[in-house]
């Protein structure tokens, strides 16, 4: 529609239903598929790892993404908003997940690291494979020599020179968290350019999303084939999520197996998980193998085009969520692109700290504790409860009955009111229970009040999930039978929970 000024603009919508599968695609698809799960994986026991694995997918995976799929394609609204139709009470839900979202947009750094390692990729001979660099010390070891015989003794009391680019050129690591230092300009250069690449993929709403996402994965065959897929769309995203991390297991470890046996070690003492993987392991097997510039570019925008899809979709569903609060102010003529640049700018400059001499260690504790999975399990229980008991599990599916023309299986209803929060809940206690302190390097020891910043930034996103439940109930507008109702239903909603915590403990003894 034409825009004129001062006219409340139209909210943007998806231009066809594989615009919006592809856009998914690249979200459910990311990083974690290739640097997190094959290291989780082979620490929990590797093969046996699946199962638990797959009861997850199963029991939460699928139920939570069909459930939140359905919320927005029945309400037109973004994550928050759609909580103020269905269930006032838990819109802290909402509030929350965008939190964590605004939280993970920190991970636009690993694709300025990422960045940075493609452009030295063109060099004739990669600068993680010498030891003849300024940055190098004596300790280092070049391991993509030929016919070097290597020993433990020699590991121990050395340091890989793909290690030494990476902390010393890279980073420029300082020796804590308590030593910010100063700017890398070459990181930050790498930073506004992938942060400019954000906008313009971003800035128009979903029109330019839905373009980009088409030419990120280039596969018109994949794109003809969704175009196929009705109800089951979910089940498939899930699984395309499920088959991409097996895919990359085999992939990461048949890379880290030939170096740990190029090396004559265990596959133990090259194993990592994370920025360790993707800049340490990685680089320094592409630089043991024939043509590493090629394998190295290839990998590294592989990184990019994994990181930078999830990224601009994650941006989207923030700024979605915040013009649907404030429409008439934010669906005018050029206040959109004016919004995004300043969301942009805003994480931009709140990055900062991170490619510092010390923004390894700040980069890790938002990693470990404001974008935790437990935060998001926490969120699950709510979330569940919320829609399958307070809203009605019932009511949903004749909701999507409605939109699709088809039921769903009566397993998503038990999923909704008694696996999903009762999984999500163990899963949740347990991984605090067992969380220990954190690390770095597996020699560097975060100080107290670290973990106490780290706990922090995980409660902010997990207290707005009651403080609002609260908030609303103390506020009591309305009127005397609407106050009831709203009593109601925060009893029930506190009892399910309660129970559900009760078996969860249960379970965990």
């Amino acid at each position: 529609m034409n825009r004129i000024e001062g006219q409340i603009e139209e909210r943007g919508y998806w231009d066809s239903k594989a615009e919006f599968l592809l856009a998914m695609a690249g979200n459910v698809v990311g990083l974690g598929n290739v640097w997190r799960f094959p290291y989780l994986c082979y620490r929990n026991g590797g093969g046996a790892f699946l199962i638990p694995y797959l009861v997850f997918v199963v029991t939460c995976g699928v139920p939570l993404f069909l459930l939140e799929t359905a919320m927005g394609q029945y309400t037109q609204e973004g994550a928050i908003t759609c909580w103020h139709h269905l269930c006032p009470l838990a819109e802290g839900i909402g509030y929350a997940g965008q939190l964590i979202l605004l939280y993970s947009c920190m991970y636009t750094i690993i694709l300025a690291w990422a960045l940075f390692y493609l452009i030295f990729s063109f060099s004739s001979q990669l600068p993680w494979a010498s030891c003849d660099n300024s940055w190098n010390t004596d300790k280092c070891l070049n391991l993509a020599e030929r016919n070097l015989t290597l020993n433990r003794t020699m590991l121990i009391h050395s340091t890989p020179a793909a290690t030494e680019f990476w902390e010393r050129r890279v980073l420029s690591l300082s020796g804590g968290i308590e030593e910010i230092g100063k700017i890398n300009w070459e990181i930050l250069l790498c930073l506004i350019a992938m942060w400019i690449i954000c906008y313009f993929c971003i800035w128009k709403g979903v029109k330019s999303t839905g373009k980009v996402s088409k030419n990120i994965f280039q596969i018109i065959l994949f794109q003809l084939v969704l175009n196929q897929i009705q109800i089951k769309d979910c089940l498939w995203l899930c699984l395309l999520n499920s088959a991409t991390s097996l895919v990359a297991g085999f992939a990461v470890f048949s890379v880290l197996g030939f170096m740990a046996n190029a090396q004559g070690v265990s596959i133990e003492e090259v194993a990592e998980s994370g920025p360790g993987l993707a800049f340490i392991a990685y680089p320094q097997a592409v630089a043991m193998m024939p043509l590493p510039q090629l394998w190295a570019v290839c990998f590294f925008i592989m990184i990019i085009l994994l990181g930078i899809d999830t990224q601009f979709v994650g941006m989207e569903t923030i700024i979605t969520s915040v013009m649907d609060m404030f429409p008439m102010v934010l669906r005018r003529a050029g206040r959109r692109e004016m919004f995004v640049l300043l969301f942009c700018l805003t994480c931009f400059f709140g990055q900062l700290v991170m490619i510092t001499e010390g923004g390894m260690y700040i980069f890790q504790l938002f990693d470990n504790y404001a974008c935790n999975g437990a935060c998001i399990l926490f969120l699950s229980v709510f979330e569940s409860l919320a829609m399958g008991w307070i809203f009605g599990a019932e009511r949903l599916f004749d909701i999507i009955e409605d939109m699709t023309k088809s039921r769903p299986n009566y397993i998503f209803m038990l999923c909704w009111k008694y696996l999903t929060p009762l999984v999500s809940l163990v899963s949740f206690v347990y991984s605090v229970v067992e969380t220990k302190p954190l690390t770095f390097n597996r020699w560097y020891v975060y100080p107290d009040w670290a973990h106490a910043l780290g706990w922090l930034l995980a409660l902010s996103s997990i207290l707005l999930v009651p403080g609002w439940a609260l908030g609303r109930m103390c506020s009591g507008k309305g009127t005397l039978k609407q106050v009831r109702m709203k009593i109601h239903s925060s009893i029930t909603y506190m009892h399910h929970l309660y129970k559900a915590i009760c078996i969860a403990f249960e379970v965990y003894i």
